[in-house]
């Protein structure tokens, strides 16, 4: 027990991390231009290390957010700024033209703005095999 009691005060009550983390989002449609908006919660990271890519129906988030440079005269009371690597996956409501998406970074917040894509026309499909 004075070993892990010992751990804990020289980590200063840190609680351990792996995997990286998943930062907030918030998803939502606008009527004019119709498009979808997706707003990350990403304070702290370099918008450069961000990775956006649209799949079909989902938008991936991925980057880090770096660790603070070690001091040895640093002991933490209380740790929950979420460090390392992330990776989300938005899932998009409606289709997307990918090409027209735009990004803007303000204030800790990325706002990405995926135009809507219009609804095909309708459209008669024959079927082989029914000649006769």
């Amino acid at each position: 027990m004075r070993r892990q009691m010992d751990e804990l005060f020289d980590r200063g009550f840190a609680p351990q991390r792996r995997g990286g983390f998943s930062p907030a989002v918030d998803v939502y449609y606008a009527s004019d231009p119709p498009r979808a908006i997706v707003r990350a919660d990403l304070a702290g990271i370099d918008p450069g290390q961000v990775s956006l890519e649209v799949q079909g129906r989902e938008l991936l988030l991925s980057g880090q957010r770096e660790p603070d440079t070690p001091s040895d005269d640093r002991v933490y009371q209380q740790m929950e700024i979420e460090r390392g690597p992330f990776r989300r996956v938005v899932a998009l409501g409606a289709d997307v033209d990918a090409d027209a998406a735009d990004a803007t970074y303000e204030d800790g917040i990325l706002t990405v703005e995926l135009p809507l894509s219009r609804p095909s026309n309708p459209r008669t499909v024959p079927i082989r095999g029914t000649e006769r």
